[in-house]
């Protein structure tokens, strides 16, 4: 049995994150997807969604066998317990395979990460492009020295 692990802060599911983890269940048998805990985000604004609810909508989509959420102190803790074969890096998450496969294997583990294709674009298919559709909608206007990406 191939077991996959696809990681994320899944922070207002879109087609983006759906495409993600079909790609990632087509490539083994089990999928786990470790959802990243809101104090460890911050390579980005924090989630909007709680950690708790965003773990939840995981669990509710088809293509994800098992969903937890990161560790507060140590990345590597779930991967540990899970086992994996595979891990999954989204097109546009921050990660070259190349160093993550190095720092696992720092860590005694062995194990293959391969990074997925990318979704066709979409107007919705970021979550910052629904928080900022939103945010017009709801009549914000930026003030121009906001410094969120």
């Amino acid at each position: 049995m191939t077991r996959v692990v696809a990681t994320g802060t899944f922070d207002i599911i879109h087609p983006g994150h759906l495409f993600y983890l079909e790609e990632s269940r087509a490539l083994g048998d089990e999928l786990h997807v470790i959802v990243a805990r809101e104090q460890n985000v911050r390579h980005k604004p924090k989630p909007i969604i709680p950690e708790d609810q965003r773990l939840a909508m995981v669990l509710g989509l088809k293509p994800v066998d098992h969903a937890v959420l990161g560790d507060l102190t140590d990345k590597f803790k779930p991967i540990r317990e899970i086992q994996p074969d595979i891990i999954t890096i989204g097109f546009n998450q921050r990660f070259a395979p190349e160093s993550l496969e190095t720092e696992l294997k720092s860590q005694g583990l062995d194990i293959r990460v391969v990074r997925t294709g990318q979704f066709e674009d979409c107007e919705f298919c970021s979550s910052r492009r629904i928080i900022d559709r939103a945010m017009l909608l709801r009549g914000y206007v930026p003030s121009g020295d906001d410094q969120t990406p």
